[in-house]
């Protein structure tokens, strides 16, 4: 059997000193997390994460940087998820649009409400990107290359 890492991305988005957040059901009940989500077959990291924060939030997204690469496992049963967390800025909000599935609402948070939430933040990732953002952890983009059908 081959080994494969769940691949996602993920986005801390910062708005007059709160970060947006989605309230979703997951396994172990609701959880709070950054609009996150898997990369999808022929998509690239950008496009994933622009998508991602449009399909949980309604807000349009523009990254700008790369906070984090983060490989993160609960356990050895569990499975591995390689995570890419930007950073950017968000516009265009739809009021009208429907949420993804399992997605119940968004919240913008200071850091102090999301770390007396961390009982139930979906990963222990959710608050390190946010305290690695606050901590100036800035990469270039231009650290990804994608080479799709590039023969």
């Amino acid at each position: 059997m081959v080994w494969k890492p769940h691949v996602t991305v993920a986005a801390v988005i910062e708005r007059d000193h709160r970060f947006l957040f989605v309230e979703e059901h997951t396994p172990s009940g609701l959880q709070f997390n950054q609009p996150a989500g898997h990369l999808e077959p022929d998509e690239d990291f950008i496009t994933a994460v622009k998508r991602e924060v449009q399909e949980e939030t309604a807000w349009q997204f523009e990254p700008e940087y790369l906070v984090a690469i983060q490989l993160w496992r609960k356990n050895p049963e569990h499975p591995t998820f390689l995570r890419l967390c930007f950073t950017g800025h968000c516009h265009s909000h739809d009021a009208e649009q429907t949420l993804d599935e399992g997605i119940v609402t968004t919240h913008w948070l200071t850091r102090a409400e999301i770390a007396a939430e961390a009982h139930r933040l979906r990963s222990p990732l959710v608050l390190m990107s946010v305290d690695d953002y606050l901590s100036g952890q800035r990469h270039p983009l231009s650290l990804l290359k994608s080479f799709l059908d590039y023969a």
